[in-house]
């Protein structure tokens, strides 16, 4: 994990989401004591978004069908 000084920041791995019909959500989910969403995103299909984790979130959900590509691999998520 990489530290950005400039900004106190801690910088995290990125993960890339394709979207494979229309009306795919991802919700961004915070770190700490208690898990709260705090970001939600839509993507229709075709449409491409990449997350990072960062030190406000831990934790992305997708709902919907889509590709979900990571440094670990890639795997589809869905129905």
């Amino acid at each position: 994990m990489e530290t950005d000084l400039t900004r106190g920041e801690v910088l995290g791995d990125f993960i890339m989401v394709k979207a494979l019909e229309d009306g795919v959500t991802i919700i961004g989910l915070t770190r700490g004591k208690e898990t709260r969403f705090h970001h939600t995103e839509k993507l229709d299909q075709g449409e491409v978004m990449i997350f990072q984790f960062t030190q406000h979130t831990s934790a992305i959900k997708i709902r919907g069908k889509a590709e979900i590509f990571t440094k670990h691999g890639q795997m589809v998520a869905g129905r």
